[in-house]
């Protein structure tokens, strides 16, 4: 009976002991994490999208464009990463095949600004590129912008002989072209150079117009001073048509009657006054 009282105690020793060490172990103190000790979350990369239906032929835009992010492995070939250097870059691109709402953008699929050929792609067919020099008066102060549209104003004067009431004419010989870039800047976003900022006033204005038209503007170039007139947005196409020219004597009248110089002529005892107009 002793032994197995003994053998019981010692149980009993054993079980305090255990229970002794297991109160001091949650007693101390836990180690401390930190945050660059713990494993990296999963890395994901940004590509742009078409934030809506892109037709051929569209001139990109910031509003153009959203991103979707996804792990790197899961990047489309091809596709643009989406930066703000990236959108800059994309301003103004020629859009070459339809792309859906929600597709990636692809390097294939646009055609930038000063990429060879860009000009030849935004004219639309059967239409020429001609440009003119401007100051900042003919220039309508640097205030145009390629995608505006313009008339162009050919002012001329005639011969010293021709009568003063006919010497100054003015003639609409282009109406509502399309003015594709100012200087070298072929969009209005285009900050590649400095002919839009800075109050710099551009020296070449580049028009979108017709075979026919473009031989026009180079005779008009070598007749007289060219001049650009912005027309309004959404202003009639059947104002396009060209009215006739416009002399001195239609801007003021008083031309018709000019006050000449009298000059006495004297023959012997005859006297006359003679006028010259």
């Amino acid at each position: 009976m002793s032994i197995r009282m003994l053998v019981v105690g010692l149980m009993l020793m054993a079980a305090l002991a255990l229970g002794l060490m297991a109160v001091q172990v949650a007693r101390a103190p836990q180690p401390v994490v930190r945050l660059s000790e713990l494993p990296p979350a999963p890395l994901t990369v940004s590509y742009l999208t078409a934030a809506r239906a892109l037709p051929i032929g569209t001139l990109l835009r910031d509003e153009d464009l959203s991103a979707i992010a996804v792990p790197p492995g899961k990047l489309p070939p091809q596709a643009l990463i989406d930066a703000p250097q990236q959108r800059a870059a994309l301003r103004g691109a020629l859009v070459r095949r339809f792309v859906d709402p929600g597709a990636p953008i692809l390097t294939g699929d646009l055609l930038r600004v000063r990429e060879r050929g860009f000009l030849a792609a935004v004219l639309q067919p059967g239409t020429r590129a001609a440009s003119i020099g401007v100051d900042e008066v003919s220039g309508v102060a640097g205030l145009i912008w390629p995608g505006d549209r313009v008339d162009v104003i050919l002012t001329q004067a005639m011969d010293p002989s021709t009568p003063v009431a006919q010497r100054v004419v003015s003639e609409r010989i282009l109406a509502d072209v399309r003015v594709i870039a100012i200087d070298q800047a072929l969009t209005r976003n285009d900050t590649s150079t400095a002919g839009l900022t800075g109050g710099h006033v551009a020296r070449t204005v580049t028009l979108q117009v017709s075979p026919e038209d473009a031989d026009r503007l180079a005779v008009a170039q070598r007749l007289g001073h060219i001049s650009l007139v912005v027309r309004a947005m959404g202003t009639d196409k059947t104002d396009a048509s060209l009215p006739g020219s416009v002399f001195s004597r239609d801007v003021s009248p008083a031309l018709d009657h000019p006050i000449g110089a009298t000059v006495r002529v004297i023959e012997g005892d005859k006297r006359n006054d003679v006028t010259f107009r």
